[in-house]
C-alpha cells in the first residue's frame, strides 16, 4: 500500500512517501522531481518515525534511529546513496570523493558527474544526506530542494559556507 502526509518545516512543506511500511521519499514542496502520483492521506509507522525524525533534526536534538528505507534505482544509485548514509552529521564531501568511495566499493571507475547525477536523485532527501555533497573546493552545488535549502541545512550543521552563497540564511 502506498502512503503519504505532508509534514511542516522550517524550509517549507515536505512530501513524506512510504510503501509497505518503508519509507520511500523525502521530497521539499516545489523541488525538483517531487512526484506528482501520491497523495497525502493514511500514515504508517515509517511515516510517524519520519515525522520525528525530521521534528528533532529540525529542532536540533540528537536523532533517532533512521525508518525503515526502501532506496529504488539503478544499482550504482544504491550504492551513491548508501555511501551519502555514512557522511556525518556536521560534516561535507566532494563528489570528487565520494566518486573514489564508490570506486573503492565497486571496483569500477566513478566519475564525480555520474555520482553527482545519482546524487541529485536521492529520493529520501536529508535523512539520506545529499545535502553534505558539495563542489570542489566546498561550492555548493546544485541541490532538488534549491540552494537557499541546501546551505540552511549545512549551516543547522555547522557548516561553515563557502562559494559566495548567502551567509544570511543561517
Amino acid at each position: 500500500m502506498r502512503q503519504a502526509i505532508l509534514l511542516p518545516s522550517p524550509l517549507g512543506e515536505i512530501l513524506a512517501t512510504a510503501q509497505e511500511n518503508q519509507l520511500t521519499g523525502v521530497y521539499f514542496s516545489g523541488g525538483r522531481y517531487v512526484p506528482e502520483d501520491w497523495t497525502p492521506g493514511e500514515s504508517c509507522q515509517a511515516l510517524e518515525q519520519t515525522r520525528e525524525w525530521l521534528a528533532r533534526y529540525f529542532a536540533g536534538e540528537a536523532l533517532p534511529a533512521l525508518p525503515p528505507l526502501r532506496l529504488t534505482g539503478t544499482p550504482f544509485c544504491r550504492t551513491v546513496w548508501e555511501l551519502l548514509l555514512d557522511i556525518p552529521y556536521g560534516t561535507v564531501i566532494t563528489y570528487g570523493q565520494l566518486a573514489r568511495q564508490v570506486e573503492e566499493r565497486t571496483g569500477r571507475r566513478a566519475a564525480p558527474r555520474s555520482v553527482g547525477q545519482a546524487v541529485g536523485h536521492n529520493p529520501v532527501s536529508i535523512l539520506v544526506p545529499c545535502h553534505r555533497v558539495v563542489g570542489a573546493g566546498g561550492t555548493l552545488t546544485g541541490y532538488g530542494g534549491g540552494l537557499e535549502r541546501k546551505a540552511w541545512l549545512l549551516c543547522r550543521e555547522g557548516v561553515p559556507l563557502t562559494g559566495g552563497i548567502d551567509k544570511s540564511l543561517r
